[in-house]
């Protein structure tokens, strides 16, 4: 994996370094990788990713402590919202990390910090994206079938979702994938960044060594693009497939009849608009040379999907309304008529 950035030139000092922004790692017989990250960049990055990570945080934890506090929302249908919010709840907490780096304006935790940050992002955000499908499933089922879901198929789903998204986040860990610090170098995601490789290490090392770092870059290539649209289908693709599907199916039933109490469109729109600018993020990464792209630009997505939590909490939890009984008793000190009886 890439060490941590390289102890600055004494001549030059390390302010100078951060002053001039560029931020380099390098890999042992290979090339450098360096990334201009100019220091005032990440007051913004952190400044927009503290506000977002603490109110995703604030508000699915609350909706976490209502499912443990309250009797009446411990249904297999609520088990499927309480997995959306202990993902966004993981998401918040990676985003959380994030900013602090951001106004540390550099990443503290080393290369293998960097590793397991990467993973924990991962399997929330493919958790949360999944449990949004499952919920969306289990309203279809709920709403049009007129049969209560029951605790076995619940479960199975919770599981199957985390298990799945624990399968994929650690592919990257395994070789299939890579886990890199972001282009600001103050977070860790998913890398995408293989024509930048390519083009730092054309440019900057002698002729002798090109040939053998070209065919690297391709096999790096070939790696990032198998697994990027491996895991784009199982993980978008489908997820988003089945929420607009069943939320259509559940519009065209109940629609007309005027029993449909929840948002059929919110959903879908916040899996596309949350999670797309990734997407075509990643694509433009496999078929150009992403360092087109200013590194201000290329965070856009990040800060976009770091909103999903807090709208995920809205819609799922402040939207229905015995969660959000069950939050207000959460909050309230007065207690519960079982508690008064007793």
């Amino acid at each position: 994996g890439w060490q941590r950035p390289v102890p600055c030139p004494p001549a030059l000092g390390s302010s100078r370094c951060w002053l001039w922004g560029w931020c380099c790692w390098w890999k042992p017989h290979h090339y450098f990788h360096c990334v201009y990250s100019y220091e005032p960049k990440h007051f913004p990055s952190g400044g927009n990713l503290g506000p977002q990570a603490l109110s995703g945080l604030s508000l699915n934890t609350l909706t976490i402590f209502s499912f443990c506090k309250t009797p009446e929302l411990r249904t297999p249908c609520h088990l499927l919202v309480l997995s959306l919010a202990l993902a966004d709840s993981g998401i918040s907490l990676n985003a959380l990390i994030a900013a602090t780096s951001s106004l540390l304006r550099r990443w503290p935790y080393g290369s293998d910090g960097c590793q397991a940050h990467g993973f924990q992002g991962f399997v929330t955000a493919l958790a949360s994206i999944c449990s949004s499908a499952a919920i969306a499933w289990g309203r279809y089922h709920h709403y049009c079938t007129r049969s209560q879901l029951a605790w076995n198929s619940a479960i199975s789903l919770v599981l199957f979702v985390w298990l799945s998204s624990t399968f994929w986040a650690a592919l990257p860990l395994l070789g299939w994938g890579h886990y890199d610090y972001e282009p600001l170098g103050t977070c860790c995601t998913l890398d995408y960044s293989k024509g930048d490789r390519a083009t730092l290490h054309s440019s900057a090392l002698p002729m002798v060594f090109n040939h053998e770092a070209s065919a690297l870059d391709d096999r790096l290539s070939r790696n990032f693009t198998s697994f990027l649209f491996t895991m784009s289908f199982f993980n978008f693709a489908m997820p988003l497939f089945i929420t607009i599907t069943s939320y259509s199916l559940m519009e065209q039933k109940l629609g007309k009849s005027g029993h449909l109490q929840v948002n059929t469109t919110l959903p879908a729109r916040t899996l596309l608009l949350g999670w797309g600018p990734y997407a075509i993020l990643y694509l433009y990464a496999v078929i150009a040379d992403v360092t087109s792209i200013s590194p201000k630009l290329q965070m856009v997505p990040a800060l976009i999907a770091k909103m999903v939590p807090t709208i995920n909490a809205i819609n799922y939890a402040l939207g229905n309304e015995m969660v959000c009984r069950g939050i207000w008793q959460c909050l309230s000190p007065q207690k519960s008529e079982k508690d008064r009886a007793k």
